[in-house]
């Protein structure tokens, strides 16, 4: 049996990298209470910080001035 991929729109992982970067959650914490993977919140929270420091994404941008 396949498993079926998940997917997030881009609120809930500004969502999900902001609490790791404003509130301070570990990444294990924040993870765990939103049901996701550690790597992939991992990923959001590195292309939120690279999109306000200016660097265009190769994905789907998450911020809105991206």
């Amino acid at each position: 049996m396949t498993k079926q991929r998940r997917s997030f729109s881009a609120e809930f992982k500004r969502e999900a990298a902001a609490l790791v970067l404003k509130q301070e959650y570990s990444y294990i914490e924040a993870s765990r209470s939103l049901g996701i993977g550690e790597s992939a919140l991992r990923r959001w929270v590195s292309q939120v910080q690279q999109e306000r420091n200016g660097v265009t994404p190769q994905s789907k941008a998450l911020t809105p001035e991206q």
